[in-house]
């Protein structure tokens, strides 16, 4: 066991009073990365959570520069930024990118493989809380199968599977990627360390805690994320130039209902009419679990279903 004292954060990079919601991973996120990144840093800030939560201009909630841009063009924003800095003879001051799941996976993506496949110099962090949650909990392509979100249509659930965003990032062949989650602030910090000490684009997938999209009791937020850990909803590993490492295995993998069951978001599925789609999310945890596992060089060894 680590001992609490080892995550406290001394120096504090973040000014009070953000305008997140109770239980909202962004605030947690945002102070152990700045507390890494000091205060020598420039935040790009697409249409998301954080661009709300770190303040209007010309407010700031942390010890550094903020550039908000619009949803599509983080990445874009940023390349011309670390180009600028680079012009100047500026080095060291990192460059990086705050943006959610929507502005990731769906709205910003092409900005993000071309600067990706042009190498940039860039840290991109995205909170993946799984919908468009600034804006009213609409569909994103990172919403869960089986969720229900306001862009349902007809009030039913989403029907199709999330994309596979570390897949994608992991064909750029890049130097550094990662999944992170505030249930594991150790790894959390380990992973961002490394990242800040990379050269080249790099990108940390941090599952995002978010009360009024997930339907969750504010006070369960890491409680929550430490179980899609341990039901393998979430797993934690780092691809580095499409080598896969997979930093934690559960002792005693827990069924996928285990999470779920604390999200209002998924509910409806707990009835005997609905029952199927429970089953079908545990057999693609499943087989996602498996894939990492081939794709770390461990197929083979330490298979565990999940107990029903």
């Amino acid at each position: 066991m680590i001992p609490v004292h080892e995550f406290l954060i001394k120096d504090e990079k973040v000014f009070s009073g953000a305008l997140g919601c109770r239980g909202c991973g962004w605030s947690l996120l945002v102070r152990h990365l700045s507390s890494i990144l000091g205060e020598n840093t420039v935040y790009v800030v697409p249409a998301c959570c954080f661009s709300i939560i770190s303040g209007p201009y010309p407010l700031n909630e942390l010890k550094g520069n903020i550039v908000h841009t619009v949803f599509a063009a983080a990445s874009a924003t940023a390349t011309g930024l670390r180009a600028s800095l680079d012009r100047q003879g500026n080095k060291d001051t990192t460059v990086v990118i705050l943006a959610g799941d929507g502005g990731t996976f769906d709205i910003g993506l092409q900005a993000l493989s071309g600067a990706a496949a042009r190498g940039e110099n860039i840290l991109y962090i995205v909170n993946n809380n799984g919908a468009y949650m600034n804006t009213g909990i609409q569909t994103s392509t990172a919403t869960p199968y089986g969720a229900v979100t306001t862009t349902n249509p007809n009030g039913e659930f989403k029907r199709t599977w999330p994309k596979d965003l570390m897949g994608i990032v992991a064909a750029h062949n890049l130097p550094y990627a990662a999944t992170c989650s505030l249930a594991h602030l150790q790894d959390l910090r380990r992973k961002m360390e490394k990242a800040r000490d990379i050269t080249g684009f790099r990108l940390l997938m941090v599952d995002g805690p978010c009360p009024p999209g997930h339907k969750t009791d504010p006070a369960l937020s890491i409680s929550v994320a430490r179980l899609a850990v341990e039901t393998k909803l979430f797993p934690l590993f780092e691809i580095e130039r499409q080598h896969y490492t997979l930093n934690y295995i559960p002792e005693k993998v827990l069924p996928v209902v285990e999470c779920l069951k604390y999200q209002g978001r998924f509910k409806h599925l707990f009835t005997d009419e609905s029952s199927y789609i429970l089953e079908e999310i545990q057999e693609h945890t499943d087989r996602y679990w498996q894939q990492l596992l081939a794709r770390a060089g461990m197929a083979g060894a330490l298979v565990q279903e999940a107990a029903p």
